[in-house]
């Protein structure tokens, strides 16, 4: 039980006691004391004031007096200021704390809740590379995997592959008139890569082939239907819904070339995934929901054949669910799927990592699903999150404009390379260890950059500025990792072999906590609290955030006060437990961001 929880229940049962007023522990407002005043945590008392009839500052003085006769071993003294009572928690809970935590591995990690959750993201075109916005997505779609997971979630990635329709024809035409037989093999270029060129070549034919036709004495808007390479893309399309053996042909073999391309990006980057689907095989899902929702009233039929739901009364509008051709549309797909995962996982939340563009398309989701009535509809979360942009405005695939995946990494590894070149600290580093230093620190500063900002925001992104090794940064906190376990092999190497044995008399110092000691403390406390809070809002900004706080307080600590040679035996043993759980949570919580941190640079 940390200690905010120990606070409410302990306020909660004064209160009982002292005004016979009974409280749920939860409905006592805790913060921690601002820095000006003297104290650890702040009861909250107003929203009693006016139910008791006594003032904050009568309040404050009662129960506080009560709260440290009650629990002497928790606490040592309170103040009150203006209606807050600001209590001190003792330097023996702290040190104990750290006694208790110091070799746990697995500290902060929450138990199980028997809770099944599944987190789809990526969700890749075949048409085209990785980018720098799939990036944002793939690295949110992990760490809330793992977040959710640390607090105490059975989790299951998975990624929906668009692979087929009109866009990926485009690529299949285009290749066809231009490729000459190539491949990436012959080519010596990256499956997604060498695909995508073909995209961007489609796209760049069609504006010839539409302004022709514009000079020719055309509309622009029959000119944009007419045009020879968009009609022969169109009628690909049919033919591969017609199962044409060439087309279909065609159209496996660039997908292979696009998968082998996505492959490697994945396992650069860490991404990976208990489930994949493709929308090939799951187009045509959802089909018999439409009939079932028609035979509920769920949904209606026009005199055209169409089916639609009428969700005005939910505040949105009406929806198309099926075309009057029998054919269905992305929604449908979405609905099938839906109950499709369910049944295979058992899932009782289901999170759609996918940008905010799509915020209505979710809500319309949610609401289908929930009138139809189908299991987990209420655990339906749109993880809506901001686009990445660059000074230059927006990225645009068809013009090959966007900042592409493989390429940025290979930029941040060679940003990585030159500043801790500059450093000049790598010397004892073989070649093999630079390079894997290097891998870490690039990836590390990339994925921190790109999860620091609350996902719903947009961002605007900056290379350098993501790699500094003192700002607010993942290379910082790296660093600061490093600077723990370079600090722990000194300690190892001085230590007799007594020392190295925890017993049960260091468990507190004789010397009271300093400022800085016991503001590492604090924050560590707070850690498991931390990681409930990032996984309820589905917010890993939540753990960046933290984890860079508290390399920062550690990096105070260590400048102000050393840990080698302290000033007593008792600080030694004190800080040393302070540096082995500092280490090992910048670890976890690194992790769950899908950081990797070194044990030395």
């Amino acid at each position: 039980m940390n200690i905010i929880i120990q606070i409410k229940t302990a306020a909660a049962a004064t209160i009982e006691s002292l005004y016979g007023l009974e409280l749920s522990p939860e409905a006592v407002l805790i913060n921690q004391t601002k820095p000006e005043f003297e104290g650890d945590y702040t009861v909250v008392l107003f929203s009693f004031v006016k139910t008791l009839r006594k003032s904050p500052e009568m309040l404050g003085a009662e129960i506080g007096a009560q709260i440290v006769k009650g629990w002497p071993d928790l606490f040592t003294g309170y103040n009150v200021i203006k209606g807050f009572l600001n209590l001190t928690v003792a330097d023996s809970y702290w040190q104990t704390f750290a006694l208790d935590n110091q070799a746990n591995a697995d500290f902060g990690r929450l138990p199980a809740t028997g809770k099944r959750v599944m987190v789809e993201y990526s969700s890749p075109n075949t048409n085209k590379p990785l980018h720098l916005g799939h990036l944002r997505n793939n690295f949110l779609g992990y760490s809330i995997t793992e977040i959710l997971k640390a607090a105490g979630n059975a989790t299951f990635s998975s990624c929906v592959v668009n692979d087929r329709g009109i866009h990926i024809c485009k690529s299949m035409i285009a290749w066809q008139m231009f490729a000459a037989g190539a491949t990436p093999a012959s080519t010596g270029i990256k499956g997604d890569h060498f695909v995508g060129q073909y995209y961007v070549k489609f796209n760049d034919e069609y504006k010839i082939q539409v302004q022709a036709l514009v000079d020719s004495g055309m509309e622009k808007e029959l000119a944009e239907k007419q045009a020879p390479i968009m009609e022969a893309t169109q009628q690909m399309l049919l033919d591969w819904e017609a199962g044409e053996p060439a087309v279909i042909e065609l159209w496996k073999k660039m997908n292979s070339w696009v998968y082998t391309g996505f492959d490697a990006t994945y396992q650069m980057i860490g991404t990976r995934f208990d489930k994949v689907y493709y929308e090939s095989n799951t187009y045509l899902l959802g089909k018999d929901l439409v009939e079932s929702g028609l035979k509920k009233g769920v949904f209606y039929q026009k005199e055209d054949g169409s089916v639609w739901i009428d969700l005005t009364r939910d505040g949105l509008d009406e929806k198309l669910v099926r075309r009057s051709d029998g054919t269905s549309v992305y929604i449908t797909q979405d609905i099938g799927l839906a109950e499709e995962k369910q049944k295979e996982f058992n899932i009782q939340e289901s999170i759609y990592v996918v940008g905010d563009e799509q915020n209505y398309h979710f809500k319309v989701l949610k609401l289908i699903c929930q009138k139809l009535g189908l299991p987990s509809a209420d655990g339906i979360y749109h993880l809506s999150y901001g686009m990445v942009e660059l000074p230059s405005g927006r990225m645009k695939s068809r013009e090959g404009t966007v900042v592409d995946a493989d390429e940025l990494i290979e930029r941040m590894i060679s940003i990585a390379r030159q500043k801790t070149e500059e450093l000049g600290k790598v010397s004892d580093f073989n070649e093999a260890e630079l390079v894997s230093l290097y891998n870490m620190i690039g990836l590390g500063a990339l994925k921190f950059f790109l999860l620091r900002v609350d996902p719903k925001k947009k961002m605007l992104f900056n290379p350098e500025e993501s790699i500094d090794f003192h700002g607010f940064t993942g290379p910082f906190v790296q660093y600061t990792h490093a600077r723990i376990k370079s600090i722990l092999r000194k300690l190892k190497a001085n230590e007799t072999p007594q020392a190295d044995k925890p017993t049960t008399s260091d468990t507190t110092s004789a010397a009271p906590l300093l400022v800085a000691e016991k503001e590492v403390l604090v924050a560590l406390e707070q850690y498991p609290a931390l990681i409930q809070e990032a996984a309820t809002e589905h917010d890993p900004s939540k753990i960046a955030i933290y984890v860079f706080n508290l390399a920062k307080l550690f990096n105070a600590l260590y400048a102000e006060h050393s840990i080698l040679n302290a000033e007593s035996v008792e600080k030694k043993a004190l800080r040393t437990k302070i540096a082995l759980l500092t280490g090992n949570t910048i670890k976890s919580a690194m992790a769950l961001l899908g950081i990797e941190v070194p044990e030395r640079m």
